[in-house]
């Protein structure tokens, strides 16, 4: 499937962060909600003086409440606008965007570019706190507290049997006519210096809730309430488990989004866009 800027424009990067808190996700809303994409896209559309508005396309769609510290997006804009513009684009959408959202830079982007299907992984973080006492104030909008001491080697063995291209059926939300087969290439827990836990979830690309879903799993195991086996033995089961509990959003931050060299991007740009199966199988899930 062909990738190319239409004639006239020009196709740019965009590198932002934002506090998911008062956002209702990522991507624009039928009723009128507040995202990130509305915002960014209504600020270019005011500092640029355009009449059209200009659509962006993000490397992961995040949920209600979720953070970001490394979003990549994309938006083409028409050739005469961007060089109008280009040097104090920046600037311009700093003093137009309300203080929970920033972009960061602005850079034309290569030939094969996108956002979305150029990436070839996305690395989450989660935080979560066992302190009795509860989560730093300071720390409120961004750490899961959870009342339960916490084994982190008992997490990081079960995280084991998880890493590896699976099918995530039993830890996503499912979407029609959408593959749940994913390849997993990191999952582990470290305790910081300040005795918060951080999980570091690494993998090609995400399904609904995946990742949330992956640390309640490992959450129940640490806690004691499950062995240390029966994260793997949902994920061989293949369906979605009611006992694997999605645990806030606030707990998680898209830390980095990873791309292949230039002349790697188009390749990469249209094999993410075939339907996977794994190996044997008949099809999709």
């Amino acid at each position: 499937m062909s990738d190319d800027v239409q004639d006239g424009f020009v196709r740019v990067r965009l590198d932002l962060s934002y506090d998911g808190r008062d956002f209702s996700g990522w991507a624009k809303q039928a009723h009128g909600q507040r995202t990130v994409q509305g915002d960014v896209e209504d600020a270019l559309r005011t500092v640029t003086r355009s009449k059209e508005t200009y659509e962006l396309t993000v490397a992961g769609r995040t949920d209600a409440g979720v953070h970001a510290r490394g979003q990549v997006a994309h938006v083409d804009l028409p050739v005469e606008l961007w060089e109008e513009h280009r040097d104090k684009l920046l600037r311009r959408l700093a003093g137009r965007l309300a203080h929970d959202v920033r972009v960061w830079s602005l850079t034309e982007a290569p030939s094969g570019f996108n956002a979305r299907f150029s990436a070839i992984w996305r690395r989450y973080a989660y935080r979560v706190t066992d302190d009795p006492g509860g989560v730093d104030p300071l720390l409120r909008g961004h750490v899961l507290w959870h009342d339960w001491a916490l084994d982190v080697d008992a997490m990081n063995e079960a995280a084991a049997a998880l890493v590896g291209e699976h099918d995530f059926a039993a830890y996503c939300k499912r979407r029609e006519g959408a593959t749940t087969i994913r390849t997993l290439q990191e999952l582990r827990w470290e305790r910081r210096p300040d005795g918060v836990l951080e999980a570091t979830v690494k993998a090609d690309a995400f399904c609904h809730n995946m990742v949330r879903s992956l640390v309640g799993a490992l959450l129940f195991v640490g806690d004691g309430h499950r062995p240390v086996d029966w994260p793997g033995k949902v994920l061989a089961a293949g369906v979605r488990d009611s006992a694997v509990h999605v645990v806030r959003p606030h707990g998680l931050t898209l830390e980095e989004v990873g791309y292949p060299a230039d002349e790697l991007l188009a390749a990469r740009n249209r094999e993410a866009r075939n339907k996977r199966s794994l190996p044997g199988s008949a099809g999709c899930c």
